[in-house]
Parts: structure tokens; sequence; C-alpha cells
């Protein structure tokens, strides 16, 4: 079973130094920020049997692309303003769309799951690959509370068209409350399960999880 990891030491990238009035206090704040930003957030892990090698390679070539579209700074800006409490998955999806587009993908395509009775769920994203697709799904305020990532998961194992997740989510959401929720790391737990020894496999051939 492959798996491979390029994530960096956890920090967390809104401090609470953002509310002082110092311009030494605000420029360091910003520059703690844009250091989190410009680290890479990325796990990858792969169904064991796997054998479409080529398949495989195509659809991780894709996921370098993405982690380079995320280390763009217009893109990174447009998340950091988006990234608040109150915000949607929507509006990240949303700063994402062209560079998606660009790639090949499909926003919100239908008919993905038309031989099930939850024929009118959509997946943010949808990219057609040879040998099984890609479902690329957008969390924010829900990924946990709600269980979104496994239910992203879920939504790949039952399509016919797809073999793949890409599943984009927070490093760090701030709770209504102030506190933090580290995202990033709960779901790496979560999807890390589905592919542990001895658990049954998934029909999932491939979890490419990003971070923001």
């Amino acid at each position: 079973m492959a798996q491979t990891t390029l994530r960096d030491g956890y920090r967390s990238p809104w401090p609470e130094l953002t509310t002082l009035s110092s311009n030494f206090m605000t420029f360091f704040c910003h520059e703690a920020v844009q250091s989190i930003m410009n680290k890479n957030y990325y796990q990858r892990w792969t169904r064991e049997g796997v054998v479409d090698s080529a398949a495989l390679s195509k659809v991780d070539e894709l996921a370098v692309k993405v982690q380079s579209i995320l280390q763009k700074s217009d893109i990174q800006n447009a998340i950091a303003a988006i990234h608040k409490v109150g915000a949607s998955s929507f509006s990240v999806q949303e700063a994402l769309i062209g560079e998606m587009e660009r790639l090949g993908f499909e926003s919100e395509k239908k008919g993905l799951f038309v031989d099930f009775d939850v024929s009118g769920i959509r997946p943010d994203y949808f990219r057609n690959m040879e040998g099984g697709g890609i479902l690329f799904e957008v969390e924010r305020g829900k990924t946990i509370a709600n269980n979104m990532d496994l239910l992203d998961v879920w939504k790949t194992h039952i399509c016919q068209e797809a073999k793949h997740l890409f599943l984009l989510v927070p490093i760090i959401r701030t709770t209504q409350k102030g506190g933090e929720q580290k995202t990033f790391n709960s779901v790496e737990k979560r999807i890390g399960a589905f592919f542990a020894p001895n658990v049954p496999s998934i029909d999932v051939a491939s979890v490419h999880l990003f971070g923001y």
C-alpha cells in the first residue's frame, strides 16, 4: 500500500496577534500567515492491488498540478479572503473554478449517480479519465461536524465513472467561539483508516488530500 506524505509541521495560520495595533506585530502576523500558507499540505493513499499504474500516474500528475495551483499567491490570497467564520465551501470552490476548468475538470457535473436513489447529488468538480475519473470535492465548515469527508469517500465508492477522489479541506478552521479545529489532521486520520491493513478495500483507487 503506497502512501506519500508531503506535509510540513503544524502551526496555526490564524494567530491572535492580528488584533494588536502595533505596526511591528501587524507585519509579523502577516509574514507568519504567508509562511504557513506557503507550506504544502498533501497526503495520498492508494488501494492495495491497483494494477493500472499508467492511469494512476496520470492522476498523480494532476495532483501535482493542483498542488502548484494552491501555491499560487493569487489563489492563496483569494482563499485567505474567503476562509473566515461563516464562509461556505462554495465560495472556495468559486475561487478555484477557473484553474480547475483549465485542468479539464467540469463543475458540478450532473448524471454521475443516475443509477442510485440519490441521483441528484453532484461533485464539486469531475474529470473523466481513462480507467476511472476523478471527483474533486471542496469542503470547509462542515468537513468534520457533518462528516462531509466521509461522504465524499462514499460518493467516490459508489460512482460508476470515478475511481479517484481529490479532497480539499481547511488546514485549520476557526470556530464560532474563536477556537481552532485542526481539520486537515483530523481528515487525514479518518481517511487513512479506509486504507489501513486488514480493512476491506473500498472501490476507490486513490484519495488525494489537499489543505488550504
